[in-house]
């Protein structure tokens, strides 16, 4: 069968792969346990049957048989302890290694995916769908399941225990737990499962709003600003709390329902039994209903468990769902015909491209060529296709129409490693490693000797940096109280690139957060990154594209104008508008600084 038609626990038992056996053996030993826990009852009622058998003279009563009844009562209730946490041990360890699997295939998967899954999926929503939900799995194999197998075998011996000594009180006894067995099922229906993948939605919500809060916290000190500025998390927040309340309040009538039907059964058994009891075998009867009677209270406890572990059978359903849903994401194909460019130039043919999910191309029949050692910028405003473009480069997301090809070779026709060793990135985020700036450097080429790590830095202007932290370059990053203004990283960022030395780079927004001071060594530490190189550049910052080779004007995923900047400042169509919409805010803000100075 095919694993994305399996669900349930099906599923969740091929994740164990070959200690999947540890499970089954967990469970049958909880149902052997769950015959020998019952036992003690038929103990009793040998006892009991002695005791109104002898009456009225005690004297009767045969002392050594009922000790063998008490030993015996004794010895299946701890044979039935030992057995049962047995089967705790072996599923402990089946659920052990059911989540390292788990986890296991989920990483490996995901570092398969283009990396414009990422970009789309935050750090937060990754983690709790992976930690939560197999701790969830891990849970639900541990403890559920055997509790489940037990429960079952034990619901069948109840069946035939019930029915083997007065069919008539057996009856009613049967008819009290299916009254409360189908009040359960309100609780376990489609229904519920619905609830559930709301609370799994609204929980996974709140967790990413929690992430991005703590990352905006500095800016809620600049601004002093409450949690109520951050709209989506308590959004989050009230979506969660609702949901919860929306599945308890569903649950309120039919666990007191429940509770009250299967805790009062002695209360239609005494009754019943007053109805039913006859002058002729009175003793027998009598020994009957008492048996009953303690018999039927000890099965809420049973029915308590089976509600409980459907629950956790629907978290655990639900569970791997989201994991397979994970797993069910499309890996980055590698081709067949693995050919290698000989040249670098950068070519797009026609594509368009949709984003996942999306319903309005990103980019449509967008054609343009970088020839080799030039550079090419794009412009436009937010939204235009900018950053699109330039993921499909390094196939952070793969075109669905036409071709994106470097010297000639589609890209995904070009093998992992060698695709990803001709280009060198710099984004707008820097992503800095919480690791020494050798080692935030030396990321790009693994075997970069200390002097190499150190002349890239300086080809990235990174001399001021260096001199004001205490260890140097073996400084890391984020340890007590080290950290870097964003136009710093971005020194840092572009010292990666520039020890790289890839044919093809890819500016994205480079000087986004840098100050005049930081982007005028960034421009500097640019001209020797891009010398001799195919060369993206996206910028907002007119002034750094202004010498590109090509300018290109997007619009809405298409080109809307093509040229060099002054040609496109003689056409005086949409690049000229944004070149005096850019000199006025510069100028503004110098008169407003002006302003303030005086």
């Amino acid at each position: 069968m095919d694993q994305k038609k399996k669900t349930g626990i099906s599923r969740l038992l091929e994740f164990g792969g070959r200690y999947r056996w540890m499970t089954v053996l967990a469970c049958v030993l909880s149902g052997l346990s769950s015959v020998l826990m019952l036992c003690p009852f038929l103990c009793i009622w040998l006892v009991l049957r002695d005791v109104l058998a002898a009456l009225p003279d005690l004297s009767k009563v045969d002392v050594a048989a009922m000790t063998l009844y008490g030993w015996a009562a004794l010895g299946l209730a701890v044979g039935g302890f030992l057995l049962y946490a047995l089967a705790l041990l072996f599923s402990h360890l089946g659920a052990f290694h059911t989540a390292k699997n788990m986890q296991s295939q989920v990483l490996h998967h995901l570092a398969s995916l283009p990396l414009g899954f990422f970009s789309q999926n935050s750090s937060g929503k990754l983690r709790k769908i992976i930690n939560e939900n197999t701790a969830q799995t891990e849970n639900f194999l541990a403890h559920q399941l055997p509790d489940m197998a037990g429960s079952a075998v034990t619901a069948v011996t109840m069946l035939v225990m019930l029915l083997f000594f007065d069919w008539r009180l057996g009856s009613l006894s049967i008819l009290l737990l299916v009254a409360g067995f189908m009040v359960q099922m309100l609780m376990t229906n489609e229904k519920s499962m619905s609830y559930m993948r709301k609370y799994q939605d609204a929980s996974e919500q709140m967790n990413n709003g929690a992430v991005e809060y703590v990352r905006g916290i500095p800016v809620v000190k600049v601004f002093q600003q409450t949690i109520y500025s951050f709209k989506s998390f308590y959004a989050a927040i009230m979506h969660y709390k609702d949901n919860v309340t929306e599945y308890a309040l569903s649950c309120q009538g039919p666990m007191v329902a429940f509770n009250v039907i299967i805790n009062a059964s002695f209360a239609v058994l005494i009754p019943a039994g007053i109805l039913l009891i006859g002058p002729e075998h009175y003793s027998e009867f009598l020994l009957d209903l008492i048996f009953y009677i303690l018999f039927t209270s000890g099965t809420a406890g049973i029915l308590n468990k089976i509600l409980f572990s459907g629950t956790h059978r629907m978290m655990a359903q639900e569970a791997v769902r989201r994991i397979d849903s994970l797993l069910a994401e499309p890996s980055v194909v590698e081709s067949t015909l693995a050919r290698i460019p000989d040249r670098n130039d950068v070519e797009f043919q026609d594509v368009t491209f949709t984003y996942p999910g999306g319903k309005t191309p990103a980019l449509t029949h967008l054609s343009f060529q970088i020839p080799e050692g030039k550079t090419v910028a794009l412009v436009g405003a937010s939204g235009s296709g900018k950053t699109t473009a330039a993921a499909l480069i390094p196939r952070f997301w793969d075109a669905q129409e036409g071709a994106v090809c470097i010297g000639g070779v589609p890209v995904p026709q070009i093998p992992k490693y060698e695709l990803m060793n001709r280009i060198a990135f710099v984004f707008q985020d820097s992503r800095l490693l919480k690791a020494s700036i050798l080692e935030n450097v030396r990321a790009s080429r693994p075997d970069a000797t200390r002097e190499q790590v150190m002349e890239a830095l300086r080809a990235a202007q990174c001399d001021d940096i260096l001199e004001k932290l205490p260890k140097g370059m073996d400084t890391v990053l984020g340890s007590k109280g080290v950290y870097l203004s964003g136009g710093e990283q971005q020194r840092i960022a572009l010292a990666r690139a520039i020890l790289k030395d890839a044919p093809i780079v890819l500016l994205d927004e480079a000087t986004a957060f840098a100050d005049p001071e930081n982007e005028h060594k960034i421009q500097i530490a640019f001209e020797r990154l891009t010398k001799g190189k195919t060369v993206l550049m996206i910028a907002h910052r007119l002034p750094t594209i202004q010498n590109a080779d090509e300018i290109l004007v997007l619009e809405q995923g298409s080109i809307a104008e093509r040229g060099t900047h002054d040609a496109l400042m003689e056409r005086n169509g949409i690049y000229a508008s944004m070149w005096r919409d850019y000199q006025t805010s510069v100028a503004w803000n110098i008169g407003k600084e002006t302003h303030h100075a005086s």
